[in-house]
């Protein structure tokens, strides 16, 4: 095969159209260089992003690549859509690459248990939506923040600032994933407070635009402002989203916060800088970037067994919430 790929001279053109073909119809990545292979074997972690566009994992990527190195080991990054599965990406680089371990960053695994033992190196779960009840530190290590509470924190908030009709931006109708754990967090903070729940002002991603982005936000809200529903603010389940939603409204001829209140969650730094500054619930990435690092590696060397660990987030106050006037 290798020898097609490269047009070696005695391979006749019938015999390389067909390799060409079954190249194309299987997916066949190529090594292109056995011999730095060879070199890399078992010293190689692979990071497995789970969001092409996702600016919440730029720090932890980069934290990532600067551990692993201080480890002397190399790092191959595979981004992947969401409507890509992970763990069958991260069991085809085991092979291909002789990985040492991986790191899944983001992601949803609670289905993905039969899969997850076929994967016959170390991993650990980075910032990946899962459920905290069902964390099992014999099976995984899960390092990760509680979307659920996060989400029941970050709406009890709004409601303290005395909205009631709060619209959310959230994942796909059917998603299993952060999106509903996080919309899980805003039902119950509801119910809490005695608020109908309202279906109408739950908004779902739409699945021609990358997931969790500014132009789904923007959609999103677009429709929202067009359905005529009453609403005095937008919980987004990304800051992303909630960037795109106040570019909405002001293109509506609203203002962020006089007219509706936004909120988003991950806390990247665009949203420290846009204006008005977020209000949003900020994981501590690089803190957990670290610790799946470091966690993996004493996995690796046989210092630890597997370990869970449910970091807490920080709910950051900014301009583009405020206090209801009451009537």
């Amino acid at each position: 095969m290798s020898r097609a790929i490269n047009n070696h001279p005695d391979i006749s053109p019938k015999t390389k159209q067909k390799i060409t073909d079954a190249i194309q119809e299987y997916g066949y990545i190529p090594n292109n260089s056995a011999r730095n292979l060879r070199r890399i074997d078992g010293k190689c972690i692979a990071v497995v992003v789970k969001g092409v566009s996702n600016p919440l994992f730029a720090d932890a990527v980069q934290i990532m690549e600067e551990e692993i190195k201080k480890r002397k080991y190399s790092m191959v990054i595979r981004y992947v859509n969401f409507d890509e599965y992970e763990v069958d990406v991260a069991i085809e680089l085991a092979k291909e690459k002789k990985l040492a371990g991986v790191i899944f960053l983001g992601g949803y695994f609670v289905r993905e248990k039969e899969k997850l033992q076929k994967l016959r190196v170390p991993f650990v779960l980075s910032t990946a939506g899962y459920n905290v009840d069902r964390i099992s530190s014999e099976e995984y290590s899960v390092f990760c923040v509680d979307d659920e509470k996060e989400g029941y924190r970050m709406t009890d908030y709004l409601i303290r600032l005395g909205h009631k009709k709060i619209a959310v931006l959230s994942g796909k109708p059917d998603d299993a994933s952060i999106g509903k754990l996080r919309l899980k967090g805003y039902k119950s903070a509801l119910k809490e407070h005695g608020i109908t729940l309202d279906e109408g002002l739950i908004l779902h991603m739409k699945r021609d635009i990358r997931f969790y982005s500014m132009e789904n936000g923007y959609r999103m809200t677009q429709e929202l402002l067009e359905s005529g529903k009453e609403f005095t603010c937008i919980f987004a389940f990304s800051d992303a989203m909630a960037i795109g939603a106040c570019r909405a409204i002001a293109e509506a001829g609203k203002k962020v916060p006089d007219d509706y209140s936004v909120a988003g969650f991950d806390g990247i730094e665009m949203g420290t800088y846009y204006t008005p500054k977020l209000t949003t619930i900020k994981q501590p990435i690089r803190e957990i970037a670290r610790g799946s690092v470091t966690m993996l590696f004493e996995i690796v060397d046989k210092k630890s067994e597997n370990v869970s660990r449910i970091f807490p987030c920080e709910l950051l106050e900014g301009e583009s919430t405020k206090q209801m006037t009451a009537l």
